[in-house]
């Protein structure tokens, strides 16, 4: 028996495989709802623009919902943002989005990171929201930030099909442009960890219905391996879709975890990656987390914890509409998984 955690102690041994006293319920993107937002007044767009609001709605994660951590990036623009593209922020029923059909880039020359990356609003908002959340909290709960891979920005700064047929016809132009723009990462990534997050989240979305495990490997995995070994703190890596099929290259990264999608079975998944790597997963959002109900959340969060998956929580960042019922049903079915199996032994 593991004597009695924190949150924080729970999931930072997770995300190490070292021995916890339970499986931490964790949501490395964002479990932002609408209802979330009415209950502590803090609406987008304002709680992806301003430290209060963001730090306030991201405690809910914690405070309301009784998952072990706390994730206030819930957008996935904040640097795209301080390069210069152009975004719709939208309101609280929606996520803000970059125009990308207004690249600000087309080629490796036209990359900059502006000198005050650091220091535009976009960016500051998280910083400062880190800060908050650290000073209330303490080490009392696990505050996970979150820094966008250069695949991710690419989309962003150069558009999907204009990134993807770069990919496609020049991969040395593309190499050239995912290690210019890693620097952009890795300062955000930096500036997290030195506001108090715990471990960040890097969402680089070379996505299994767009990229290849063979494009994973050719051009993301040794960057990866270097965001590992330059980011001093464990890195939780996400990527959208079926990717099984890179599933290999990613436990080769010394990452800590990888947030994987509903798309890919819990025991298929931990086989390939023999506990090299930390899993985070995978409850379907669409069809479980927003359609359904509390008992088919309950199987999914079974069916991940019976195949041994190290960190259980949403695959992806939720629908704006889920229902809070669903969310909370996550960490209780994990105690409830907990308290049958301690009993059975």
């Amino acid at each position: 028996m593991v004597a009695a955690m924190t949150s924080r102690q729970r999931v930072l041994a997770a995300l190490h495989r070292e021995p916890v006293d339970r499986t931490p319920a964790c949501n490395p993107t964002s479990i932002a709802t609408v209802e979330l937002m009415d209950l502590v007044n803090a609406p987008f767009p304002d709680a992806n623009r301003q430290p209060e609001l963001m730090a306030r709605l991201a405690a809910t994660g914690y405070t309301e919902l009784g998952f072990d951590t706390i994730m206030p990036v819930f957008s996935i623009v904040q640097e795209s943002s301080a390069l210069g593209c152009n975004l719709q922020w939208e309101q609280k029923d929606n996520w803000p989005t970059v125009k990308m059909r207004e690249p600000i880039w087309e080629k490796p020359e036209d990359i900059k990171i502006p000198a005050d990356f650091l220091k535009h609003p976009d960016t500051q908002c998280v910083i400062q929201a880190i800060k908050i959340l650290r000073k209330e909290f303490g080490d009392e709960v696990a505050i996970i930030g979150k820094t966008m891979g250069p695949w991710s920005l690419g989309y962003h700064c150069f558009g999907v099909e204009p990134f993807l047929l770069l990919s496609l016809d020049d991969p040395g132009k593309t190499k050239l442009c995912l290690d210019k723009m890693k620097e952009a990462t890795i300062q955000f990534g930096l500036a997290q960890i030195e506001a108090g997050a715990d471990a960040l989240t890097l969402p680089d979305h070379a996505t299994g219905d767009l990229v290849s495990g063979e494009f994973y490997a050719r051009y993301l995995r040794d960057l990866h391996i270097e965001f590992a070994e330059r980011l001093p703190a464990p890195i939780i890596l996400h990527i959208c879709g079926r990717t099984v099929d890179r599933m290999e290259f990613i436990a080769q990264t010394g990452m800590a975890a990888f947030h994987y999608d509903s798309k890919n079975q819990p025991a298929e998944s931990m086989g390939i990656m023999k506990n090299r790597i930390s899993l985070v997963g995978n409850i379907n959002n669409p069809e479980v987390l927003y359609s359904k109900g509390p008992e088919e959340v309950r199987r999914d969060v079974y069916k991940n914890l019976d195949a041994g998956v190290q960190l259980v929580g949403p695959e992806c960042a939720i629908p704006l509409q889920t229902r809070i019922d669903n969310l909370k049903e996550i960490p209780l079915a994990i105690r409830d998984w907990h308290r049958e199996h301690t009993t059975q032994n």
